[in-house]
């Protein structure tokens, strides 16, 4: 069984989205728990994962330090944010494996996802990264970056392009079939466009679960295991008439959506993911908490999508 898991940004950065290293640490280990069951159990795993408060806050370091150092573009911090979660997946898996008597090799990819330059995107930033700011502080960040206004705060927005295409994947196949834990696509993948036999890269966030989704269909995944905040999508959510969805076919999981039942900016891009993916001829998508994980694996909990 190939799977490729998504590991929602709170699995790692906590849901205050400003947790220390020490504490991502020990957020990491804790997600790797049902990581490990799935590989003990036989999975072929690949690995994905947000960046948003990680990336945020490289951002906000390079905007203090420009006067000292020369900044580095956002498709250069994405990159960043790959080598640092993918550095401490790698660790928590490694020692958690290594607890069950489990011998495998894990490895990150540094991963490049083709975008269009074109994209309407590019005119309308709507990718929140990074922690919330104070109305004040986002006055004088206004001078940099594009800000959207939540409930508690001012987070930055960014272009959210979509991913067309997954530079590594051949090789990303060629380590799974080797036996080998992958962990690629951090961040939704580092935003690169195609100039005639050159690949070069432009500022931007892709969505990790559509990212996720053109990754699990490219490596031929059967399963597509979205991990996110709540045990199952619902629809009339937070309405007295809310209902959570358990088992249900891509075609009527894609009516609820085009009626706008899954918000764009929380659980939108996790069921567009699940539809593309069943779509283009994956089993399987769940979509779940982490908690529920190994249990919706095994058909129990969660939402399962099928074709």
């Amino acid at each position: 069984m190939k799977l490729v898991v998504a590991l929602g940004g709170n699995a790692i950065a906590g849901k205050k989205k400003n947790a220390d290293v020490k504490e991502q640490f020990t957020l990491t280990a804790r997600s790797m728990k049902s990581i490990a069951e799935m590989i003990k159990n036989g999975a072929e795993i690949v690995i994905t994962h947000g960046n948003g408060p990680q990336v945020g806050a490289i951002l906000l370091q390079q905007k203090i330090a420009k006067e000292i150092i020369p900044p580095m573009p956002l498709h250069v911090c994405v990159a960043l944010t790959q080598g640092q979660i993918g550095y401490m997946i790698q660790q928590a898996l490694l020692n958690e494996l290594m607890e069950r008597g489990i011998k495998k090799s894990i490895v990150s990819i540094i991963t490049q996802v083709i975008v269009d330059e074109n994209d309407e995107a590019f005119k309308n930033p709507t990718k929140p990264i990074g922690p919330l700011y104070s109305e004040e502080e986002a006055k004088e960040m206004m001078k940099s970056y594009t800000m959207g206004k939540y409930e508690n705060g001012y987070r930055i927005l960014v272009p959210s392009p979509e991913p067309k295409s997954i530079v590594e994947s051949k090789i990303i196949r060629k380590l799974i079939e080797k036996d080998t834990i992958v962990i690629a696509s951090g961040g939704g993948g580092i935003p690169v466009v195609r100039k005639g036999n050159k690949l070069h890269g432009i500022d931007a966030v892709i969505d990790k679960d559509l990212a996720s989704e053109k990754l699990a269909s490219e490596v031929e995944a059967d399963i597509l295991l979205i991990i996110t905040d709540v045990d199952n999508v619902f629809i009339n959510y937070g309405k007295e008439n809310q209902q959570a969805l358990e088992d249900i076919s891509v075609y009527e999981l894609e009516e609820y959506y085009n009626e706008g039942q899954f918000p764009a900016g929380s659980m939108g891009p996790k069921v567009k993911a699940a539809i593309r993916f069943i779509k283009n001829g994956g089993k399987r998508a769940i979509i779940t908490s982490l908690d529920k994980s190994w249990d919706a694996l095994n058909g129990n909990a969660g939402t399962q999508i099928h074709g």
